[in-house]
């Protein structure tokens, strides 16, 4: 477990881990039971900074795609970004409005899944709602939602900074169809298929750009933890994609607070295979 020295005004976050423990020993009362998919690391590192997990959140949505937008074309295919635009937008929306019925102020730890098929866009987030320990419920639009791990989390909280918001941003472009000519000059030569290499530079270019876009419209100055997905899809070999998402981020009040983690390796060994016989 990552544990930052803090500067003397900051809490004692040794104590704070000591009482997160013990809190865990109690019985929990009717209603404050919770459920997460954070480990008990990621929890005590929640609650070093005075937050806790609440409840398991998600978002999905399925757009459709008209079956036509795959054929032969030239640059992008906007039907199918626009697609994939949307579904991430409601699948955010939705886990915002989970997140906030269940009293979370944000959710960290978002795992994105996507699928693209011929006819339709599948997005689906899951995550963690978490708020600062006795707060009160605040309104979807309050909620923040990140894919940084509860222990990124608290390092970002600790160090003066804030998460915003997931940003997004995919594009499907055409690869063009290469002359008649050069396929056949070509086919026993090892050769760069420019046109999707120019088909890839251009999916990205405006990706990125998209993704950039939200985190503006955010307020945010930068984003983190960001992942792509790129490549060609089974069902449109002449076509290739790319997305990328991550956490806007920005300073809370405007100040860096230097941080010395101390890194730490875990001994512990994970079990991967058991013998039923030693279960006795």
């Amino acid at each position: 477990m990552t544990n930052p020295e803090l500067p003397k005004e900051s809490p004692d976050l040794k104590a704070e881990v000591r009482r997160a423990v013990a809190s865990l020993a109690d019985t929990p009362r009717r209603g404050d039971s919770t459920t997460s998919d954070l480990s008990i690391d990621e929890e005590l590192n929640l609650h070093s900074i005075g937050w806790e997990p609440v409840e398991l959140v998600s978002g999905v949505s399925v757009f459709s795609v008209p079956w036509r937008v795959w054929s032969w074309g030239q640059g992008e295919i906007e039907a199918a970004s626009a697609a994939h635009a949307q579904a991430f937008r409601y699948a955010i929306a939705r886990i915002h409005s989970e997140a906030a019925g269940a009293g979370g102020h944000g959710v960290v730890g978002v795992r994105v899944e996507r699928a693209v098929h011929a006819t339709h866009i599948e997005v689906s987030l899951l995550g963690t709602a978490v708020r600062p320990i006795g707060a009160v419920p605040v309104a979807p639009g309050e909620v923040f939602v990140s894919d940084l791990s509860a222990r990124d989390f608290a390092l970002l909280v600790v160090s003066g900074w804030q998460p915003l918001g997931l940003a997004s941003g995919a594009s499907f472009v055409y690869a063009p169809r290469r002359a008649v000519s050069a396929v056949l000059q070509q086919r026993t030569q090892n050769v760069e298929l420019t046109n999707f290499t120019e088909a890839m530079y251009s999916a990205r270019e405006t990706a990125m750009a998209r993704m950039q876009e939200t985190a503006l419209a955010l307020k945010g100055t930068g984003v983190v933890e960001v992942k792509v997905q790129e490549g060609p899809m089974p069902f449109a070999t002449h076509a290739v994609a790319f997305a990328s998402w991550g956490t806007v981020v920005r300073l809370a009040n405007n100040v860096h607070r230097h941080i010395q983690p101390k890194m730490v390796v875990s001994l512990d060994d994970p079990v991967l295979l058991f013998d039923a016989q030693t279960l006795g």
